[in-house]
């Protein structure tokens, strides 16, 4: 396996100092936007280059400029603040490149581009574009760095070769780019072989004759080269070894004791990553692996002096494992095909024969070791102790004859240094299956909290780290496997980690008297051990060393709250957990979450266990699926299984003396279920690399990253397919012929003949194509039996995706937003199901809700329902009242049969049959073959025998010598129209195969009354009887064993929002089947998704930055040049809205109903333009700021978008069509508090449909969308393209965006969008006179339009316009009050005198006419309210979508109090200013209400369970701990008085205040740091997605790790409440 990894048993060592400060967060690295103004690097680039700066024209180019930044400002530390700086003032981009001159070349020059470029590298931003757009010069550049780089050189600082390196590591990690490749392609060719030691090099060309003659045509090439071009090709032939002889001069100086320098450190460091990235990779491998074996680059680095400091050279270590681990990877590395355990003993049988030849031919004191038998001498110790009687000069004399060392009369070697070549060289070495298989899947104490192994969440991507990465090539899918397996495994720990830190500092551990630990706090999800037993310690199976099973007993003590301990009462067979050793370093609970968890505590042990169930009160475990007993008490016994290769570890080192570590647990943990489903993930990618993976052969190379990417394309496929029925693609011919423009089209039909559907044969080489209309065969009488038909009309590059995706082979759909990629994959799978009926199809995305919303739309199409299966959970979120899980088809299908049954048994009376024939499928199946279709014969040789006859045959006859009259009486009549004998003979044929296809299904349903029992039911339907499956990726990963063992098989595969799925969540579903004789039987791969938009999420920055682990197979292929189809036609949006973004693609138009449609052609009432840019300056002096990491607010922004949807509801918009989206989780939970305190109680606003971030809203769409940008010092992750595309493509007509502007305006990767933004002023314009809908037309400005200068004149503007909008109501709805009893009034004066009453009778108006005048009275257009609490105006109900009347409840006039006290913004007080100026505004706003703890059902503060996790940067720190927001410990918690709500104070307690109903928002002035308040109750788990009180639910889309799809919850309740995990240190503290 890989060594990358350490083992359980290997020893550990915390950070040298500068790898800490590495990871650790700086202070002050992200400049302020005045640090920034003030900078001397911004007045020179304001004067230089600056694209946006005051001066009109800028000062000429000077040399001396580039030499003062970089030494003055620069220096040799290579400050990131500095550089920062210099990137984004695109010093790059139009300062050094444009002026870049060979005669300029100095250090500094070549030095600032290098910094630049890496610079970009470590932000993950688009780096050599610069380049392409030119060229010339690029040559020179390459040469000039490998010419600083190469060899020790006084002009280069070692750090300043350090950054050259990373700059190559870069460059080699960048192949794909032509430019990149076309200049170092030599350095890692045949030619750097002319460096290996001469017998080396005659040994491997005489054992390869190919390669021999090669070598020689390359000489041959170089002759023929001139002085200069041969000079240059030599040099590059000697680079890497000249570099690898620096490295290890560098080496050499570092002492073995006493001061060492970081810069020789970090240098070696970066070269052995440089190592590994090039042995990674098939090309770069090829003849490099050679050349480093034979310097003794592994020897030379295991006995350096570094190598034997145990703190510094700690990562040295874990590098130079890798070194070796890939230097003796399961490859040829001349062919590059994979090689088996066999092939590899082979290998290492013949490099010990070698060496007992040579030790018999030339060593007679090796003669027992020249006959030995292999397996007593390829040891480390049997070959010591043979070899250790030789001198020095003998084991030279050994080493040259084995062609490993020059001769001894070249170079002398300690002894030391002799022995570990010869010894590494012939080792035996362990098989990496053999090392996984032992390899504990959980997590330890020693792993864990390896920085170096497992980084923290500050990584900053500047160090390095002993981790594999995912780039564009594969050696093997073996090492594919295994670096994603390592990867996957150190992403959980990561999450593991934080999951323990939470909970143990919640449970407050102390020292008590007696020197043990105690608790004195709680956490929601660990609790105190109260008795750990062993119970059961299996014996092994054969050849095995580790027991087979082991399982213990853990006792706890569930005297907690209810709701917790239900959640306790809830695991479930197959739940992880961890048992934990915790040693309290104090007397006191007091814990900090800004101090490092390890100085708090010590965790001294940490094993991982899966649960088996809870032991009943008689010590028999529970069975899953049975009621639980009524325990007495609140103890409870879990039984659970251990990791048996962790447990005899453990039991090895307790026989040697060390600790039992299972006689200390004292905590024992469980993780919420939907992020608990990692061990099954590794199990199944485990199984993977024990067996033979098969990917199809027509996939294999290009999978692998090598080969012509086209080969897998449909054109080159040999089963190309001649003729494809389009079925109902087309909707008419008109629609065809628009799809074929320019082409040669063919029809023999006539004119009237040419109607869908159409069967198209294309031309071999796509010049033209013939057109086949064909009538499908008459289903039956009944309306049920038309199929449905697709409504889409598809543009030409759908029609051509749909196309490659019916053909075999690989596709690559783009779909950018608002392209209809869903509709075009729904379509793929309907031709495929159609053309190939005896195919199987597997659909797989990436969350649930992309499934149910494909699922939904393959519902409405012409696919028999009996052949859709949804596997996995989620399916509730299906808009239908059918069950397609696997036991609601079988559900589904029994009762389907009993229908048919019945069918069958009415069409048995109507044919006068006695019997009984439908008692079973086989019965019916009977009575077809011997009743129906023996009439069936029978009536058509009549027809036949009428027809030939000589009397001939009429249409009459049809109809009168059918024999089914009496089964189809109840069709459409007539059944026959009796106008054509054809038409006729056509409906009497449809009513047979109506008939048959009863008869056909139940044929179907047969094996389902065979089987007896559920599960086998389910089974036999997901491998036989179901056509289309759908489920998740995760669903895929946790049942591939069991789909596997079932023999579950499929032809096609097609995975929506590709771009968004891990490497290995891609790969999974590709492998849920057995190869069959060698080979897998897909067909089809057809790949769908955006890779411009968000990647997979990972959590950890440092898997995410270094380990390039966001990185999907989808973008992947885009990047090694697969042809992909690119959707070119948008129509979501309105064409201004779509230039924000459709810069990013080739060639992305709009739909014509974008264009013609009344809501695109109408302006945004209120608003002067359908998009803007509001630049929001600081609120009280403050812009951003960051409570916690990432954690990222901006009140100003946050209180200036709320007011603009307050404004929009005065106005009439629907909440339900306004979605806010900010881009960080602080800023979100900032935005949601601010909401609920302004409109949570009040019907006029009500809440928005959704409050999330961009990343979350991935995939979502609404019509008006309101973004906060929040940054204000730095542009943040806003900067990858990927995240600016989805933010500007969410709303379909009108987009305002709130941000400083000129911080994002200067911002190059953002240019393009920002143009566009900054065509309309910085300054919001609205028109409030003008209500919804509105006449005015878009583009068109309102006549005088109001200009918002700031966010507190916003705040005053909408406090006093809401008052206009409240009086207006009331008065009209006084009016309406008047209106209505003056019509009651008048109905009774229409009364006749015989009806009149007397004054003391009660009126009885006629209902006819109140009801008239009430509907003429509700025609008024006031102001209403929903039930959703929506603030709309009165339309007209023919507007509505659904024709009908929403329900309508009208504001009584004696709940609106015009004259009560209203400030639509607590935290903003209106004061005079001291010297009269302008109001001023001071104080924010209060904290949110945090849920009482007697709830049964919490509601969580932060995330929910159900949602994905976010990038870094939108991370909510959920391993801190909430401060100052829960009880303390043993307080009592009483019922909360429903007439109150809850908010903070100042010092954080929690009062009781009554509820206002008029005014929006309540009055109270909360605490002044409410960014601190939300951060506090948000750090542990993110709020669900949407707002409580908000009109509908949105469907969540489940994270990179998607459990949340397809593991049941377990806990009491799938959300919870902040408090609930356990209670805050400060508390505890008091």
């Amino acid at each position: 396996m890989s060594n990358d990894a350490p083992t359980a048993g290997a020893k550990h060592y915390p950070q040298n100092q500068d790898s800490q400060n590495k990871q650790k967060p700086r202070s002050g690295v992200i400049p302020t936007v005045n640090e920034i103004r003030g900078d001397v690097i911004t007045s020179l680039a304001n004067q230089y280059w600056a694209p946006h700066s005051s001066l009109e024209k800028k000062l000429p180019f000077s040399q001396e400029i580039i030499e003062r930044i970089y030494y003055k400002e620069i220096g040799y530390r290579f400050p990131i603040r500095r550089i920062m700086l210099l990137e984004f003032s695109q010093y790059l981009e139009l300062y050094l490149w444009p002026n870049f001159n060979p005669g300029r070349l100095s250090p500094a020059y070549i030095m600032s581009i290098v910094m630049i470029i890496n610079e970009k590298f470590r932000q993950k931003v688009p780096v050599w574009k610069v380049f392409r757009d030119s060229p010339t010069q690029v040559p020179l550049f390459f040469h000039a760095v490998k010419e600083a780089i190469k060899e020790i050189n006084d002009q280069f600082s070692l750090k300043e070769q350090t950054v050259l390196l990373i700059f190559l590591i870069h460059c080699f990690n960048s192949l794909e780019e032509d430019l990149v490749r076309t200049h170092i392609q030599h350095t890692v060719s045949l030619g750097i072989w002319r460096c290996l030691l001469p017998g080396k090099l005659k040994s491997l060309l005489e054992s390869n004759p190919k390669l021999d003659k090669r070598w020689s045509s390359l000489m041959k090439r170089e002759a023929k080269l001139g002085p200069r071009e041969k000079g240059l090709r030599v040099n590059d032939y000697h680079f890497l070894h000249k570099l690898i002889h620096k490295y290890f001069a560098v080496l050499a100086e570092i002492p073995a004791d006493g001061y060492i320098t970081m810069e020789e450190v970090n240098y070696c460091e970066r070269f052995l990553e440089l190592c590994i990235d090039l042995q990674a990779q098939l090309p770069t491998r090829r003849f490099l692996n050679t050349l480093l074996l034979d310097s003794q680059l592994i020897v030379r680095s295991a006995l350096s002096n570094l190598a034997q400091r145990e703190q510094e050279g700690h990562l040295f270590c874990e590098l130079l494992k890798m070194v070796k681990f890939y230097s003796k990877f399961e490859i040829d590395d001349l062919e590059g095909d994979p090689l088996t355990e066999t092939q590899m003993l082979t290998v290492h049988y013949d490099q010990v024969l070698n060496l007992q030849k040579q030790c018999f031919a030339h060593f007679k004191e090796l003669e027992e070791l020249a006959l030995a038998n292999i397996s007593q001498v390829d040891s480390r110790d049997s070959l010591l102790s043979y070899l250790k009687c030789l001198n020095n000069k003998r084991l030279h004399e050994l080493a040259h004859h084995l062609n490993l060392l020059e001769p001894y009369d070249k170079a002398r070697y300690k002894s030391s240094f002799l022995l570990e070549v010869l010894v590494c060289h012939h080792e035996s070495r362990q098989s990496q299956i053999d090392e996984i298989n032992s390899m504990p899947l959980y997590p330890t104490e020693q792993v864990l909290w390896d920085e170096n192994v497992v980084p923290n969440e500050f990584f900053s991507g500047e160090g390095c780290l002993a981790l594999p990465k995912l780039n564009l090539q594969f050696l093997t899918l073996h090492d594919y496997l295994l670096r994603n397996f390592n990867l996957f495994r150190l992403e959980t720990m990561y999450e593991i980690r934080q999951d323990i830190e939470d909970a143990v500092l919640r449970l407050c551990p102390f020292l008590a008297s007696d020197q043990s630990t105690q608790f004195s706090g709680w956490a929601r999800m660990a609790l105190p051990v109260a008795k750990f037993n062993i119970v059961e310690v299996a014996k092994p199976h054969v050849g095995k060393n580790h027991p087979s099973r082991v399982r213990a007993d853990v006792t706890i003590n569930l005297d907690i709250r209810r709701n917790i301990a239900t959640e306790w009462d809830s695991l479930r067979k197959h739940d992880v957990c961890f048992l934990l050793t915790i040693d309290a370093l104090s007397t006191s609970p007091t814990y900090s979450t800004k101090t490092p968890f390890l100085e708090q505590v010590k965790l001294r042990y940490l094993r991982g266990c899966e649960v088996e169930g809870y032991l009943d009160e008689e010590g028999r475990v529970v069975a899953e699926g049975f009621e639980k007993p009524n325990y007495k008490t609140r103890m409870r016994t879990v039984r659970l299984y251990l990791d048996v290769n962790q447990y005899q570890t453990d039991m090895e080192k307790t026989i040697k003396g060390s600790e039992d570590v299972y006689e200390t647990f004292n905590i024992l943990l469980r993780r919420k279920p939907k992020e608990n489903n990692f061990k099954a993930v590794l199990e199944t990618i485990r199984d993977m690399i024990n067996t033979e993976c098969v990917v199809p052969a027509w996939l294999h190379d290009i999978f692998l990253g090598y080969g012509d990417p086209e080969n897998a394309h449909y054109s080159k496929m040999p089963d190309n397919i001649e003729v494809i029925d389009f079925n109902d693609t087309f909707l008419h011919a008109e629609h065809l012929l628009e799809n074929f423009l320019g082409m040669e089209i063919q029809c023999n039909a006539p004119p009237e003949k040419q109607v869908k559907p159409f069967k198209i044969r294309f031309a071999e080489k796509g010049a033209g194509l013939e057109v086949i209309p064909y009538t499908r065969p008459n289903p039956g009488p009944y309306p049920y039996n038309k199929p449905r038909e697709n409504s889409v009309r598809f543009t030409p590059t759908q029609i051509e995706a749909i196309k490659a995706g019916v053909n075999p082979g690989l596709t690559m759909v783009v779909g950018p937003p608002g392209t209809g990629k869903t509709d075009v994959a729904v379509q793929i799978i309907n031709n495929i199901y159609h053309n190939f009926p005896h195919q199987r199809t597997l659909i797989v995305t990436h969350s649930n809700q992309a499934l149910n919303q494909l699922f939904q739309k393959i519902i409405h199409l012409d696919i028999d329902e009996r052949h859709l299966l949804r596997l996995g959970h989620g399916e509730e979120g299906l808009g239908t009242d059918k069950d397609f899980s696997k036991y609601g088809r079988v559900n589904y299908i029994l009762a389907h049969r009993l229908e048919l049954l019945s069918e069958v048994g009415r069409l048995q009376k109507s044919l006068g049959v006695q019997g009984d024939v439908t008692y079973t499928c086989e019965t019916a199946g009977y009575f077809n073959l011997y009743q129906v279709k023996s009439r069936w014969e029978e009536y058509m040789t009549r027809l036949k025998k009428k027809k030939s006859s000589a009397e001939g045959s009429e249409a009459s006859d049809i109809s009168d010598l059918f024999p089914f009259h009496v089964y189809f009486s109840n069709a459409p009549k007539p059944l026959f129209k009796g106008d054509s004998y054809l038409e006729d003979l056509d409906i009497a044929e449809g009513c047979y195969r109506h008939i048959q296809k009863i008869f056909d299904q139940l044929e179907e349903f047969r094996a389902f009354e065979l089987m007896r029992s559920g599960l086998d039911r389910a089974n036999y339907l997901l491998v036989k009887e179901a056509k289309i499956i759908a489920m998740t990726c995760t669903h895929a990963a946790l049942t591939r064993r069991n789909l596997v063992k079932l023999g579950f098989r499929y032809d096609n595969i097609l995975m929506e929002e590709a771009a968004q799925i891990l490497e290995i969540e891609t790969f999974i579903p590709l492998l849920l089947q057995e190869p069959e004789d060698g080979h897998n039987r897909l067909k089809r791969v057809i790949l769908i998704g955006d890779h411009h938009q968000l990647p997979p999420v990972i959590k950890n920055m440092a898997f995410q930055k270094y380990s390039n682990m966001e990185q999907s197979l989808f973008t992947r292929f885009i990047r090694l040049g697969v042809p992909a189809i690119e959707l070119d036609w948008q129509g979501r949006c309105r064409g201004s809205l779509a230039n924000l973004y459709n810069w990013r693609y080739k060639k992305l138009g709009n739909l014509p109903h974008v264009i013609t449609r009344p809501e695109y052609t109408t302006a945004n009432a209120g608003f002067s333009f359908d998009f803007q840019l509001v630049n929001v300056e600081d609120f009280n002096g403050v812009g951003e700021s960051e409570p916690n990491p990432y954690f990222y607010q901006n009140l100003g922004e946050a209180e200036y978008v709320v007011a603009t949807y307050m404004y929009m509801r005065l106005l009439g918009y629907k909440s339900e069509e306004i979605s806010i989206l900010t881009t960080y989780n602080g800023q979100k939970h900032l935005i949601r508090d601010v909401v609920k305190q302004r409109c949570g109680d009040n019907p006029v606003f009500g809440f928005p449909k959704t409050i999330t971030t961009v990343d979350r809203y991935q995939g979502s769409q609404n019509n008006y969308i309101l973004l906060s940008l929040v940054r204000t010092r730095s542009v943040g992750h806003l900067r990858d393209v990927r995240r600016l595309i989805v933010a500007m493509s969410r709303a379909r007509l009108g987009l305002y965006v709130f941000a400083r502007v000129g911080l994002f305006a200067n911002c190059y990767e953002l240019t393009p969008a920002f143009k566009q933004l900054l065509k309309h002023p910085a300054e919001l314009h609205i028109f409030p006179d003008e209500k919804v809908p509105t006449s005015r037309k878009a583009g068109e400005l309102p006549p005088s339009a109001k200009v918002i200068k700031d966010m507190p004149e916003m705040s005053k503007f909408v406090y006093e316009f809401y008052y206009e909008v409240i009086e207006r109501l009331v008065k009209e709805q006084e009016k309406a009050d008047k209106q209505v009893t003056a019509a009651l009034a008048s109905a009774d004066r229409f009364q006749t005198p015989k009806e009149a009453k007397t004054l003391d009778a009660p009126i009885e108006e006629d209902p006819e006419i109140r009801q008239k005048n009430l509907e003429e009275t509700l025609a008024q257009p006031f102001l209403a309210i929903d039930d959703a609490g929506m603030a709309d105006d009165r339309v007209d109900s023919s507007d509505d979508e659904d024709g009908g009347v929403h329900p309508i409840r009208i504001i009584p006039s004696h709940n609106l109090n015009v004259n009560e006290e209203f400030q639509p913004f607590p935290h903003v007080k209106y004061e005079e200013d001291e010297e009269g100026g302008d109001d001023q505004l001071v104080g924010p706003i209060q904290g949110p209400q945090e849920p009482s703890e007697t709830m049964e059902t919490s509601t969580e503060g932060v995330i929910s369970e159900d949602q994905p996790s976010e990038s870094p940067d939108e991370m909510t720190d959920s391993n801190k701990l909430s401060e100052g927001n829960r009880p303390k410990p043993g307080s009592e918690e009483t019922e909360p008085d429903n007439n109150k709500t809850a908010s903070f104070t100042d010092d954080n307690a929690i009062t009781a205040e009554s509820e206002t109903v008029s005014d929006p928002v309540s009055k109270d002035a909360g605490d002044p740091k409410m960014d601190s308040n939300r951060r506090e109750e948000s750090e542990k788990v993110e709020e669900p997605e949407k707002v409580e009180g908000a009109p509908e639910k949105e469907d969540q889309v489940t994270g990179s790790s998607e459990g949340a799809a397809d593991v049941e919850m377990k806990g009491s309740s799938e959300e919870e409440s902040d408090e609930d995990c356990g209670p805050s240190l400060d508390m505890m503290a008091s």
